[in-house]
């Protein structure tokens, strides 16, 4: 009962906004929650035009593919090296990236943007990227770390013993068989960057740089609302996330219950 209660919800704000995207602001005007009478798919193709989501979503894809190549690499390359490898200060820099995790973003909102307005890196992508992979980097770190640590030691000590030099064993060894590590980081990484919108808002002032979560605000006004294009704009915004995670759902779990049960 509990179980169902929770996804019901969870589920019934996406249908009334998926059924909202389908209705006229008419019918919405009238009723806020209702079935359309007729559907109108020519709100998709307004919002889209309206709200220029086709540069939005490729200035999106940019920011959070590249968030998520460059916070998985350093990420891992960090990760191994304090699971793995026998150093002084691994568990104190294990902590220090873990304390990333606890800075909310509106503490360093201000002190970042008057530094990168210094540096002249703000209204670029590539400033926005900086922030995006700074903040990506404490929760990459901590799961690939009880990833690796999850191996087993006697895989790399023969491959030590054959002649196997860290790179070798880092690159050869701990990234195939930490795949399932990826697939949880990086889907984590690319939700989090792809909804993501104070930064993108602040940083970013040209509207053809502006990522998709900054678009969807151009809908709302100060005196009135288009909510047929809205929710089909929001429609648009979280479809590329529900397909990855409908892709790779049997990954993503296996990941999350690696380690809960031994023997």
């Amino acid at each position: 009962f509990f179980a169902a209660l929770i996804s019901l919800i969870q589920i019934m704000p996406i249908v009334v906004v998926v059924v909202n995207s389908f209705r006229g602001n008419d019918e919405i005007s009238k009723l806020m929650l209702g079935f359309p009478t007729k559907f109108h798919f020519e709100n998709y193709a307004q919002a889209w035009q309206m709200g220029k989501l086709g540069t939005a979503l490729i200035n999106s894809v940019i920011v959070c593919g590249a968030t998520l190549i460059v916070s998985l690499f350093f990420g891992a390359m960090a990760a191994f090296a304090i699971a793995r490898m026998r150093w002084k200060l691994s568990e104190f820099m294990h902590t220090f990236f873990l304390i990333g995790m606890m800075v909310p973003v509106h503490c360093v909102l201000i002190p970042l943007f008057v530094r990168f307005a210094k540096l002249g890196l703000t209204n670029s992508q590539g400033g926005l990227m900086i922030p995006y992979i700074t903040f990506s980097l404490p929760m990459t770190i901590f799961l690939l770390t009880g990833f690796f640590r999850s191996m087993p030691g006697e895989m790399f000590e023969a491959a030590a013993i054959d002649g196997c030099g860290i790179y070798g064993c880092f690159f050869r060894i701990a990234l195939p068989l930490c795949r399932t590590g990826f697939f949880v980081s990086g889907l984590m990484t690319f939700i989090n960057n792809w909804n993501e919108l104070l930064l993108a808002m602040v940083f970013i002032s040209d509207p053809m740089k502006k990522t998709l979560p900054v678009t969807l605000t151009y809908f709302v006004g100060p005196y009135a609302t288009n909510y047929v294009q809205m929710f089909a704009a929001i429609i648009i915004a979280i479809a590329p996330t529900v397909v990855v995670y409908s892709l790779f759902s049997n990954q993503i779990v296996e990941g999350l219950t690696t380690g809960a049960v031994k023997g």
